[in-house]
């Protein structure tokens, strides 16, 4: 890695843990985010690049030109080989997206970028990253945000938690860890404190490169 590249920071959690809000402290301070969430969604709107292979590998999910994420939930949640299916079509054009997010940052003289990504440990991408912040609640405030999202049920909470590593195996293997169940400015200033760490872990970098 040259000493011009930005370090790379994994944001992960757990559903309902609090890691999109804890994504925005990081944007407030400057720091370019990556939200794999947001890429996905481009990639199913009219237009997108997943759209062709999705409707090719499951007949009927697009619907106006756009994948209808109702009906492509309905055809995997539950099954293990149609998860797989999706992610493989995914997941490349996935990486194609943060290869150009990379050489933005790089071009703006970024120090630090940060990669929002669910599956971060389920899919093997921390070990592409100097540094991997978990985000963390208690198990019944978890439930909580969870089961009050619109279209969340009992069934499909059970099976999104059994995709996930577990909470208590993402915080040990995490260099921070983010509480996000004592107020946003509680959590800002855990993430301010991380940033502050991150910029001098790369500006020691530069001074040894």
């Amino acid at each position: 890695m040259s000493s011009r590249d930005p370090l790379m920071v994994g944001l992960t959690g757990s559903i309902g843990m609090g890691k999109s809000e804890t994504a925005k402290l990081f944007r407030r301070l400057g720091i370019p985010v990556y939200d794999a969430d947001a890429a996905v969604a481009v990639l199913y709107e009219k237009g997108g690049k997943a759209v062709p292979p999705l409707e090719a590998a499951f007949p009927g999910v697009v619907r106006d030109g756009r994948v209808d994420r109702d009906e492509l939930s309905k055809r995997v949640v539950g099954n293990a080989q149609e998860t797989e299916r999706l992610q493989s079509i995914v997941y490349p054009l996935m990486s194609d997206e943060r290869r150009r997010f990379m050489e933005e940052a790089r071009a703006q003289g970024a120090e630090v970028v940060v990669f929002d990504i669910p599956l971060l440990f389920e899919t093997g991408g921390h070990v592409n990253m100097d540094a991997v912040v978990v985000c963390s609640a208690p198990g019944h405030v978890q439930r909580e945000r969870v089961l009050s999202r619109p279209g969340m049920t009992e069934e499909k909470f059970a099976y999104l938690l059994l995709r996930q590593t577990p909470d208590e195996e993402k915080r040990a293997k995490a260099h921070f860890v983010v509480v996000t169940d004592k107020g946003i400015e509680h959590a800002f200033e855990q993430v301010k404190m991380i940033v502050a760490e991150l910029k001098a872990r790369h500006a020691r970098r530069d001074k040894n490169a």
